[in-house]
């Protein structure tokens, strides 16, 4: 009998201390429980959920924050860091470098993932598979110097655009209800964005134990991004609805492929349509004043820094305006409401044109620092927009390729920006003249031509299930 109360009391007093564990426990799991729910809820909200598209968010968050791990890495070494008082040849060599993955993208990516229709969810886990392989090969490299950093970091390189062409491609068939593909790139975008800006400080600090850290990090973070693109929806991989097509937009092909043009070469990209065209035009001018912008500034900051600040300082603040006004655009991208993506590329594009007029006129570092910001806004909505014309007017079936070329087009037009920037001789005022010139010819040769397919609409395809 004593021994029964002895038990019970034994017992009685641990429930408590059993329950204090519990809370804590609870206490201790919240911020991560909570917060997940949180990210869950706001990127399956709207019905993002249901359709999938809230998985595709999560994928692309993961993929952003994994991508920034190895930049930071990568920051201290020869590939990535060019500084502004080295030779005009060693950062032509750069740019050189990086259109490396834009050449093997074109040719050889872009085509062999159209013929992929049914390994999209594979392609995209490859990907991840293949960075986390390459972070642990130049986690070796960033410390030893070794030869293999070159290739290593290409590769990384080659498989994150081979990730995006899949990603752009995909958001399509996720597409919920009422949902313009101007906001579901825009959510997307968004969703790479801010995890970006969570992981980089992380980031930060694991790179002040040591250059192979963040690497470690991005191992595991491309690790957990492989199992993820396994859980996006089956209809990812799907066929149904797909047809085989030709980027042609002439009337022989308007209303589908025909046997007989199977066997004929497959046209190139300027034969997707006019609306596409015109967009993909007025983007590289776009892209072409972003390298501008970044080289040219570089050098002439760096010579003549603005009233009272170091030429670092100078060069931050711009560079803070330009990624604020990118951030800005992506955000707006996500909250619009249906409408034509050319009215948006052709109004965003007037503005970068007006401000660019208004600083060469005007030269100072405020506007300066404000024509960033604007252009920063214009090329991100102006890119969700080709995004969307792509998604709208290409047949599937070829749309890889598509996304792969407009890629490599946009990459080329960044790098003759940059050249230009270079070669440039280190005056503020003709400086932004000439950016005033490369904004308006992509603008002026293409902003009748976007608004007369606005007023006719797209040669829109049915969303495949």
């Amino acid at each position: 009998m004593t021994s029964a109360r002895s038990s019970s009391r034994s017992a009685g007093g641990s429930g408590p201390v059993r329950r204090a564990v519990r809370g804590l426990g609870r206490a201790l799991h919240l911020p991560f429980t909570g917060t997940a729910r949180g990210i869950r809820k706001a990127t399956h909200a709207h019905g993002a959920g249901e359709s999938g598209l809230g998985k595709l968010i999560e994928l692309h968050a993961v993929n952003g924050a994994g991508d920034v791990m190895i930049t930071i890495a990568l920051a201290s070494t020869v590939f990535f860091s060019v500084p502004t008082d080295e030779a005009r040849g060693r950062v032509a060599l750069y740019l050189a470098i990086t259109m490396a993955p834009f050449a093997l993208l074109a040719p050889v990516v872009g085509p062999l993932l159209d013929r992929l229709p049914h390994g999209r969810r594979a392609a995209m886990a490859g990907s991840m598979l293949a960075r986390a392989l390459l972070a642990i090969v130049l986690s070796g490299a960033v410390v030893s110097g070794g030869v293999e950093l070159y290739p290593a970091a290409l590769g990384v390189l080659v498989a994150s655009k081979a990730y995006g062409v899949v990603r752009s491609a995909v958001v399509p068939r996720l597409l919920p209800p009422r949902f313009s593909l101007v906001k579901a790139n825009s959510r997307v975008t968004l969703g790479g964005l801010l995890a970006t800006g969570v992981a980089a400080p992380i980031g930060a600090g694991l790179q002040l134990l040591g250059p192979r850290w963040p690497l470690y990090g991005a191992f595991v973070i491309f690790m957990s991004g492989m199992v993820l693109s396994f859980q996006l929806p089956h209809k990812v991989d799907s066929a149904k609805g797909e047809a085989k097509a030709l980027l042609a937009a002439d009337e022989q092909h308007l209303h589908g492929p025909r046997k007989e043009a199977t066997k004929q070469k497959r046209p190139g990209l300027r034969t997707v349509g006019p609306a596409v065209t015109h967009a993909l035009f007025v983007n590289a001018s776009q892209r072409c004043l972003s390298g501008f912008l970044i080289f040219f500034l570089a050098f002439l900051l760096r010579e003549h820094p603005m009233s009272g600040q170091s030429a670092a300082v100078s060069l931050s603040i711009v560079g803070i305006s330009a990624g604020a006004g990118n951030a800005l655009g992506t955000a707006v991208g996500a909250w619009l409401k249906a409408r034509a993506p050319e009215i948006i590329i052709v109004t965003v594009v007037a503005a970068v044109l007006a401000v660019a007029i208004t600083a060469a006129l005007f030269f100072t570092a405020a506007l300066t620092a404000c024509l960033a910001a604007v252009a920063g806004f214009a090329q991100a909505l102006s890119k969700l927009s080709l995004d969307a014309l792509i998604q709208r007017d290409v047949p599937e079936q070829v749309r890889n390729s598509a996304f792969a070329r407009s890629e490599t087009l946009l990459q080329m037009a960044w790098v003759l920006g940059g050249a230009i920037g270079i070669a440039l001789p280190l005056n503020g005022a003709l400086g932004l003249g000439v950016a005033s010139v490369i904004v308006g010819t992509g603008w002026l040769t293409t902003v009748r031509g976007l608004l007369a397919a606005a007023r006719h609409g797209g040669q829109a395809h049915s969303r495949v299930a």
